[in-house]
């Protein structure tokens, strides 16, 4: 039940969550108290344009996403941890894995052994039965790593996360039973600050490697680059709105894990 609560309260607070309860107010005031209605509407409006902002949108991504920029050179450690969040089981009618956006996360860390930064490769990642099941996504993700060329004796799982916390907590235990400490941690940018405080948080020596970055120089440019960027920018668009989502998403996350004491 805590885990259903973790995903479902969040959702009232994203933009199209909070907009549809400020209409659902406004639907049920508008014949008793009409002042209260405009103004549930009024501030629905508000929400939708803001949350859809190419400017919102980009300036809160850029604030996670540029707290852990690729350095020149990584150091090599002695494993290489993939956190989970980016692949789709083989559930029909897909031919295969899927790899989603977040899936780089998988081809980067398989990039980095071939790059010979580690020699063992960790994933992380179970899967929650009641958002569509099937086998654990780390086992999806060492399926695809080896399809990338990574032997399977290279390679660890860790099949029973189903948080970033756990991710941590879990994968602590692979580390002692191991010997190892110094670890690579690779993970979209958007989510690098938390789950990097939380690694530390378990006296993990984690260096960042982040990748799947929503946000580049020429994005940045193109808000202010032409008349038209500028007046794209202020109509509410669907995918910014996702993207102004998974920022609070994670704004929310720090917050609650502070709160409990993991990070």
């Amino acid at each position: 039940m805590t885990l259903f609560l973790s995903k479902l309260l969040p959702l009232f607070v994203y933009p199209l969550g909070l907009a549809c309860i400020l209409l659902g107010v406004a639907l049920l005031s508008v014949w008793r108290r009409p002042t209260r209605a405009v103004i549930c509407l009024g501030l629905a409006l508000v929400v939708l344009v803001v949350g859809g902002n190419g400017w919102v949108a980009v300036a809160l991504t850029r604030s996670l996403e540029a707290q852990y920029l690729p350095a020149a050179s990584l150091p090599t450690a002695e494993a290489i941890v993939v956190l989970g969040g980016g692949i789709k089981p083989q559930i029909a009618p897909r031919p295969w894995i899927d790899v989603a956006e977040a899936g780089d996360r998988v081809l980067h860390g398989a990039q980095l052994y071939q790059q010979r930064k580690a020699p063992l490769l960790i994933m992380s990642g179970g899967r929650i039965d009641w958002k569509g099941g099937g086998p654990s996504e780390s086992a999806d993700m060492a399926t695809l790593t080896e399809a990338l060329g990574v032997p399977p004796e290279a390679i660890a799982q860790d099949p029973t996360s189903l948080n970033t916390y756990e991710n941590a907590v879990n994968v602590k235990a692979i580390l002692e039973q191991r010997g190892i400490n110094r670890v690579l941690l690779v993970t979209s940018a958007l989510h690098m600050p938390r789950s990097l405080r939380i690694f530390q948080k378990q006296g993990i020596e984690a260096i960042p490697a982040p990748t799947d970055f929503l946000v580049t120089a020429q994005d940045q440019q193109e808000l202010t680059n032409s008349l038209e960027g500028v007046l794209l920018n202020l109509i509410p668009d669907a995918d910014r709105m996702q993207q102004t989502s998974r920022a609070l998403k994670e704004y929310i996350g720090m917050g609650i894990y502070r709160l409990r004491g993991w990070l």
